[in-house]
């Protein structure tokens, strides 16, 4: 079982960067996809980016897609997400999360992630 611990967040002046990262313990974590998703207040949690449990395939979402890039390092059991150019409304908590079975693709769903990190929280002001 994978278990998940992101850190990196905290505040930033809008348009500067911030790199969070996602380390995982457990033997499986270079067979699953990994994903990124955010929640702001009184908002529901949506998806962000996405990789693949090779590295060879990411995905994101429109809004920050140019802005933001998904990687990960198998050896060192970490997934990250550079975030550069951010905007007021990329203010949320950021969770990481890993696929629910290995080898399945990529997702932007959240219920087809079985394992959760705690969050970390990102806050851009104007």
């Amino acid at each position: 079982q994978v278990q998940l611990v992101e850190s990196g967040g905290g505040l930033v002046q809008a348009g500067g960067s911030l790199r969070l990262s996602c380390a995982a313990s457990g033997r499986t974590f270079s067979s699953v996809a990994m994903g990124w998703f955010r929640q702001a207040p009184g908002k529901e949690r949506d998806f962000v980016a996405a990789i693949s449990w090779s590295g060879t395939h990411t995905y994101y979402a429109d809004s920050v897609k140019g802005r933001f890039t998904i990687s990960r390092d198998n050896a060192k059991n970490t997934v990250y997400l550079q975030m550069n150019s951010l905007k007021p409304e990329d203010t949320a908590v950021y969770y990481c999360a890993a696929s629910i079975k290995a080898y399945n693709p990529p997702s932007r769903t959240p219920y087809e992630h079985g394992v959760w990190g705690q969050g970390t929280q990102v806050t851009v002001s104007s």
